[in-house]
């Protein structure tokens, strides 16, 4: 661990602004977070700053931009292209079960569902683009977006910096955390959508 710890501290400090940066900005414009998530890129950056190679608040600048023009771009991509978009996904991401119920949190719970979908690797690639399918207001999802964007980049980069050499141990925690909170998202969403048939069966 300490030599990657080493390794990673010896790379260029534009290479790995710029990672901070271009991966979460890929995530939600291009779907790349359902393949790789963004935040492994922000936790390294903490990474480097521990060592004194970056300015923490130059990664956490970094990560929030790529987050928030990213999310932009998805939402703008969302609204204008649609579901013919997601069609055109691969067999293997392109998961309908999941698709819906990105887009029933998105009904019903607005630009809250924005903020924290930010937390889980498949919400946070899909949610800009379902939410400008679901034609969300602009303003609402761009202070919703800004909001999470800048948080999640300040709690991310700082607590790559915080665990140090840990790096890795911080990313295997986030990722649980980021499950269970998928699991409570996917919960909401079928106990609305159970109490929604109800009534109207009634």
């Amino acid at each position: 661990m300490n030599a990657v710890f080493d390794w990673l501290a010896s790379l260029p400090a534009w290479l790995v602004l710029t990672a901070v940066c271009l991966l979460p900005a890929l995530e939600a414009s291009t779907f790349l977070g359902l393949v790789v998530p963004g935040e492994t890129a922000v936790i390294i950056g903490g990474v480097v700053a521990h060592a004194g190679a970056l300015q923490l608040w130059a990664v956490i600048v970094a990560a929030a931009i790529g987050a928030i023009a990213g999310d932009q771009v998805g939402f703008v991509v969302g609204r204008r292209y649609g579901p013919g978009l997601l069609e055109r996904l691969p067999g293997r991401l392109r998961r309908p079960e999941r698709i819906e119920q990105t887009l029933a949190l998105i009904r019903r719970r607005g630009a809250v569902a924005v903020v924290l979908g930010r937390w889980t690797a498949a919400f946070r690639a899909l949610v800009p683009g379902i939410a400008g399918m679901s034609r969300m207001q602009r303003i609402r999802f761009t202070v919703a977006n800004v909001v999470g964007g800048v948080v999640w980049a300040v709690l991310v980069a700082g607590g790559g910096y915080l665990a140090g050499a840990s790096y890795k141990a911080l990313e295997q925690r986030l990722g649980l955390v980021s499950g269970l909170l998928l699991a409570g998202f996917v919960g909401t969403a079928v106990v609305a959508l159970v109490i929604r048939h109800r009534r109207r069966a009634r």
